[in-house]
């Protein structure tokens, strides 16, 4: 009996490994168990990168929101709380927005905090 080798489906799946790991430096681009191992990696580190990317724009959106807060005599926290209590169902990205473009449309959502905090 012919021995066989699936070596079709081999080569397909080294190229594709290959093909991923090109733009890498030396080896990890051109040996097929070193780009294998680089794409695995680089794979598994855009996924926490992708949800950490998450975080950092919610930790912006709150630098912002803290600063444009202060301007107008009250802590982000209170901002926060007088928010929910007044039911208020804006997100920080929204807030953050609406403090950059529209100052006076701020001021008036700071005006309902604190009446919500009162």
């Amino acid at each position: 009996m012919p021995r066989v080798t699936n070596a079709p489906a081999s080569r397909r799946r080294r190229k594709r490994i290959l093909k991923s790991a090109r733009g890498f430096r030396g080896s990890r681009s051109k040996l097929v168990r070193m780009a294998s191992e680089a794409v695995d990696r680089s794979l598994r580190l855009a996924t926490q990168h992708r949800k950490a990317r998450k975080q950092d724009y919610r930790g912006l959106w709150i630098t912002r929101l803290s600063a444009a807060c202060r301007l107008n005599g009250i802590s982000y926290s209170r901002l926060i709380d007088g928010l929910t209590k007044a039911k208020v169902t804006l997100n920080r990205k929204m807030l953050s927005e609406i403090a950059i473009r529209d100052p006076e449309g701020f001021v008036a959502i700071v005006g309902l905090a604190k009446a919500g905090l009162a």
